[in-house]
């Protein structure tokens, strides 16, 4: 059974810092795309940042130079570190999983960042 579970979201003030984590089980994680994406009510979901099988990086505007995302074989896990936080990092963030047959998505984890 395939599953992704997001952990390590809550509520942060802006100019704050949160670590999410993403661990995985039920398919061969090293050979599969790591990407976080969030997601606000009445938006289209937007991809943050993604992460090779080989660890390369690739992230979107609104976040370079904030986050930065990395992943653990040995654990099954990627992460993504925030810093900097402005209120509109406000979101559901979530973990998909890119590779053969299929993608995976996690259940998401609710990001706030406000004073």
């Amino acid at each position: 059974q395939v599953q992704l579970v997001e952990s390590g979201g809550g509520l942060v003030q802006p100019g704050g810092s949160l670590r999410l984590s993403c661990a995985a089980s039920g398919f061969t994680f090293n050979s599969y795309i790591m990407s976080w994406y969030r997601q606000v009510p009445g938006k289209e979901r937007e991809l943050v940042a993604t992460i090779g099988s080989t660890g390369s990086t690739n992230y979107g505007d609104s976040v370079k130079g904030r986050f930065t995302i990395s992943r653990d074989n040995a654990k099954n896990t990627v992460y993504l570190q925030m810093n900097s936080l402005k209120p509109e990092d406000t979101a559901v963030y979530y973990c998909k999983a890119l590779g053969w047959p299929r993608s995976y998505w996690g259940q998401g984890t609710q990001v706030t960042v406000s004073s």
